[in-house]
């Protein structure tokens, strides 16, 4: 009788009553007796569950920055142009804004008797690629921030940084640096204007991490002292001040039936609700994660069939090492076990892959697109969500291995002896 080219390490082992723990340790010799063909299995289902784990982890990511930046923030008021910019530039700092906007006509929206609050955005300039935002006190009270170090503007030129940007940066108080105009990097250096670093917010995982903020008097001073010609040019820019936006708070939700309609027609800025434009954001976004979601699902059914095929061919030419197991007394049950444990195996190898894989390809995009300094994707963050991985490669390695292991429970033990 022909035995099989692992017979002699069954032998090697057997003294014999077997156990959960040495089925465990056969199952391990069995699946890279043939290593080729089981890095192979491993490589095409570690591949479908990564693609799986870049979709949570992007999508949990979103949900959580657009959650944690929106909240409290029912509708911005800017420039005319496109909504979505609006929201994107001024809420998620993301993108470039439309425009300005006159400081006065942003202290009227104060006074209207549906808002409950103003807060003022200037964009313009930034350092290093992080944005320096000039506003009010008011924009760290929204989102609850609180100091690590130092303490808050209490002037023009003073700055606060973002846990991120602070870490980032290796900056820390009483340090000192020049903006440049723009939000990229390349701009001009405001070389006469230095902004002194007076405070360093905690981690508050919202946006003001990775931003410098300043007071509001900050960016128009940088910017009068760049064009002004003489003190009677600088009173009519100080007249015309801009900014960039207004974060505006409701005192109903009944306003958000009329106040944008009020914004939109009388007046020269444009008011954007970001719950609606972040929903426009996702269904545009929504193609892209079907077509991926289908990549992974044809991935993962590619590997449950090579899989399959591996075991299915396994039994057969370990027939003669299935003998010697059953003649030592091993029952049907767990020759069957040993198959199932070796598509166990090869599930959990599979997932511990496809996550780090996951996480790294989240890595590289957030690092590619730089969306460290806005979203904060890329992090290595482990959400409940990603539990499904595991499950999905056990789930789609046990079944692919049950007829298999069927056939091995059902075969008999002569027909194993005589090579059938």
């Amino acid at each position: 009788m022909a035995k099989s080219a692992s017979s002699p390490r069954i032998y090697s082992v057997v003294r014999y009553e077997i156990n959960s723990m040495k089925t465990l340790a056969f199952a391990w010799r069995y699946l890279w007796s043939r290593p080729l063909g089981a890095a192979l299995n491993v490589l095409l289902l570690s591949l479908g569950l990564a693609s799986i784990t870049f979709l949570l982890l992007v999508g949990h990511q979103l949900t959580q920055a657009f959650e944690r930046d929106l909240a409290g923030i029912d509708v911005v008021v800017g420039a005319k142009g496109s909504p979505m910019q609006l929201i994107l530039s001024g809420v998620l700092h993301i993108d470039v804004p439309p425009g300005n906007v006159p400081l006065q006509a942003v202290k009227a929206l104060e006074t209207h008797p549906l808002v409950a609050s103003v807060i003022p955005i200037s964009l313009g300039d930034s350092f290093r690629s992080y944005r320096i935002v000039g506003t009010s006190h008011a924009y760290l009270t929204h989102y609850a921030a609180t100091l690590a170090q130092g303490r808050l503007w209490d002037g023009p030129m003073q700055v606060v940084l973002g846990s991120t940007t602070a870490a980032k940066l290796g900056a820390g108080l009483g340090q000192t640096f020049v903006g440049t105009h723009g939000l990229g990097a390349g701009g001009h250096a405001h070389g006469d204007n230095t902004y002194a670093v007076v405070g360093i917010l905690a981690p508050s995982g919202s946006v003001l991490d990775r931003l410098i903020l300043t007071d509001s008097a900050s960016v128009w001073k940088v910017h009068e002292d760049f064009t002004a010609l003489d003190d009677d040019d600088r009173k009519a820019m100080e007249a015309e001040r801009e900014v960039t936006m207004a974060l505006v708070k409701y005192k109903t939700p009944m306003a958000a039936l009329s106040f944008p309609r009020f914004v939109n027609t009388t007046t020269e800025m444009q008011a954007a609700a970001p719950a609606l434009e972040v929903t426009r954001l996702l269904n545009m976004l929504g193609l892209g994660t079907d077509v991926l979601r289908a990549f992974a699902g044809v991935l993962l059914l590619t590997a449950a069939l090579s899989v399959f095929i591996a075991l299915w061919s396994a039994v057969r030419e370990r027939r003669g090492d299935l003998a010697l197991l059953r003649m030592l007394g091993a029952p049907p049950a767990k020759v069957a076990a040993l198959l199932l444990c070796e598509a166990v195996w090869l599930g959990l190898l599979a997932a511990a892959l496809g996550l780090l894989l996951g996480q790294g390809f989240a890595a590289a995009l957030g690092w590619f697109l730089k969306l460290d300094t806005t979203l904060l994707i890329g992090g290595m963050v482990w959400p409940p969500e990603l539990a499904v991985v595991p499950a999905l490669a056990l789930g789609v390695s046990l079944g692919a291995a049950l007829l298999p292991a069927l056939g091995a429970y059902r075969v008999s033990v002569l027909e194993l002896l005589q090579g059938r």
